[in-house]
């Protein structure tokens, strides 16, 4: 999961932890089953989530920060995605009425998760708010695609973490995807910040403490991320996703073959019996 999901997933029910990756990265998300199926909940979770990300959307879309490369990048993912669910890995249909849980952690999983939300969303839409507030076009132009492409993959795992239409392995290559195109984009951040940007040798000390911010969170941010996909998502959470979607391939084949045996004998004590 992305790391950062937790801070933003759909209203929840105390006392009950479900963890669903759908941000790249491993996400708890707290859940209620009456929302998982009341148009009401679905709907209470788009007004207070899904139209905040869309919001921070389009004003990133309009504001002429993000590469045309990322602002299309979505719309082919959403569509390889869809690809996949239909023609690849489409979800069983004994299992479209329960959305497993596809990752559980403990208390370190959990701090792993707030760590992952405050690196990758708080701290750089903070640092993008001061870009303004100071007049720093640079800090916001290097910072705003990786806020960009994030908003875009929680909003994505947020819708298909609450669909069934979407199988496992569809719903662990969200976060793969979109954390494989932010490595690049916030490889270009570190670029910016600490090869195209240099203090001024009479800076004051604010100023030399906002330069220093800048740099750390584009180094943090590589390095969180980057540990979440060659750590996480590829060596656990990808498998675990698929070894959940064959097995249950397999259960439902087992089960339809014990479902002919039984009818084909079924038939012949008819024919003995007749």
């Amino acid at each position: 999961m992305s790391g950062v999901s937790l801070a933003v997933a759909p209203g929840s029910e105390p006392g009950k932890t479900t963890m669903l990756a759908s941000s790249g990265e491993p996400k708890p998300v707290l859940t209620n089953q009456h929302q998982r199926t009341s148009p009401s909940g679905v709907m209470g979770s788009l007004r207070v989530i899904e139209l905040q990300l869309v919001a921070f959307i389009m004003v990133f879309s309009v504001s002429g920060l993000v590469p045309l490369l990322d602002l299309i990048f979505p719309a082919f993912a959403s569509a390889y995605i869809l690809a996949l669910s239909k023609l690849s890995f489409p979800a069983h249909a004994s299992t479209r009425m329960v959305i497993p849980e596809l990752f559980q952690g403990g208390r370190f999983f959990r701090i792993y998760v707030i760590l992952g939300t405050t690196v990758g969303l708080f701290l750089p839409l903070a640092y993008v708010l001061g870009g303004f507030a100071r007049g720093d076009d640079h800090a916001v132009r290097s910072a705003t695609p990786h806020l960009f492409l994030l908003s875009f993959q929680i909003l994505t795992e947020n819708i298909i973490s609450g669909l069934s239409l979407f199988s496992p392995p569809v719903r662990a290559l969200v976060p793969l995807i979109y954390t494989v195109r932010r490595i690049f984009v916030i490889l270009d951040w570190v670029q910016d910040v600490w090869a195209n940007k240099t203090l001024p040798v009479n800076a004051a000390a604010k100023d030399a403490a906002w330069f220093w911010f800048g740099r750390t969170l584009a180094v943090a941010n590589m390095a969180y991320f980057s540990m979440n996909l060659f750590c996480f998502l590829i060596p656990r959470f990808l498998p675990r996703a698929f070894e959940r979607y064959f097995n249950e391939r397999d259960e439902i084949r087992m089960k339809m073959s014990e479902d002919r045996r039984d009818a084909s004998c079924q038939r012949t004590v008819d024919k003995k019996t007749d």
